[in-house]
């Protein structure tokens, strides 16, 4: 089978395409026909060998990607939930980048009705990243949240969740071409400028009951400042300490050393005097929680899956995909398919 491997950190030169034995589950295992592979920007870390986790679990050669749809194709003994020829959705940690892949039986999920191959590798990380934010985030009816990057997956994903509890959701974009996506989700839209701060405290004046940030140094100071009291701010990626696609080595490295001196330092003290809150997570350390996960994607399943805008790429082409979602420019989620 195919499969994308990478033997070191670089650029997208670094994907390359290998024929490598197709694997057979173990005791507790099942295998899994890929159909499509969503694709995630901490895949474009993993990459550039900046992802925690990453280094923790595999090191080098690693296989990018977190979450498949397909179909069963075996199981290995003892496991009993699970059918030859069942549709399915599995999330791993790493190795979702080719065309078969086994994963353990508790990190597979019935594929949602209704839902095509594409559209069902497309929601998993996503869903599951926003759920859990906004469990910590403690969001309920009639709260006001301020989501960055409303129109990439997990944006779209936590304002449509959120407006499901009942809260009022401001989103920021990038640029005006993604306003209408953020819009359709429930979202009151603003785009970054210079004008967007102010324009967030006409929005919410006494402060935002919860901030969802992935920017990192770029916004994550603002948004604990623009917290009411009692607000909860939650981090969950540091995506603008990444350098820009075509960036040069050292142009690279002098952009995170000063991205990494400049993020803020937040201070027990200050937020208990403020009583202002700052949470943070890495999904792909929890994929051992089976019960988080399951509890997740049933309090997901039921949202508008299939809504969200997918672009997709044939697998060879993954290092196309990954230079689209660095730049930014990309709506919704991008899958790769086999």
């Amino acid at each position: 089978m195919r499969q994308i491997a990478v033997e070191g950190a670089g650029g997208y030169e670094r994907l390359e395409v290998r024929e490598v034995p197709r694997p057979a589950p173990g005791p507790g295992e099942v295998l899994v026909d890929v159909e499509a592979i969503g694709v995630n920007y901490a895949d474009c870390l993993v990459r550039r060998g900046l992802y925690a986790s990453a280094k923790v679990y595999v090191g080098w050669p690693i296989t990018p990607g977190f979450e498949v749809a397909g179909r069963v194709a075996a199981i290995g003994a003892g496991v009993t939930q699970w059918s030859v020829g069942q549709d399915v959705v599995a999330l791993t940690r790493f190795g979702a980048y080719c065309e078969a892949l086994v994963v353990p039986e508790g990190q597979v999920f019935v594929r949602p009705p209704g839902l095509t191959a594409v559209q069902a590798a497309a929601f998993p990380v996503a869903y599951l990243t926003a759920w859990y934010a906004l469990e910590l985030g403690a969001v309920g009816p009639d709260d006001v949240v301020l989501v960055h990057s409303a129109a990439g997956g997990v944006g779209l994903a936590l304002v449509r969740l959120a407006r499901r509890r009942g809260a009022r959701v401001v989103g920021v974009i990038g640029t005006e071409s993604k306003r209408a996506a953020a819009e359709e989700a429930g979202a009151e839209v603003l785009a970054k400028g210079p004008a967007l701060w102010p324009a967030l405290e006409s929005k919410a004046p006494l402060g935002f009951d919860a901030v969802f940030d992935a920017n990192g140094v770029e916004t994550l100071r603002r948004s604990y400042d623009h917290l009411r009291p009692g607000g909860r701010l939650v981090v969950y990626g540091f995506h603008t300490m990444v350098p820009r696609a075509g960036v040069g080595w050292l142009r690279g490295m002098a952009h995170l050393v000063w991205s990494w001196l400049r993020t803020p330092r937040f201070s027990p003290l200050d937020m208990t005097t403020s009583n202002r809150s700052v949470l943070a997570f890495n999904l792909s350390f929890m994929f051992d929680r089976t019960e988080v996960l399951h509890r997740a994607i049933a309090a997901v399943t039921q949202a508008e899956l299939g809504s969200t805008p997918i672009t997709t790429y044939p697998l060879a082409l993954v290092g196309a995909a990954h230079r689209d979602l660095e730049s930014g420019q990309t709506v919704g989620k991008l899958v790769l398919v086999p």
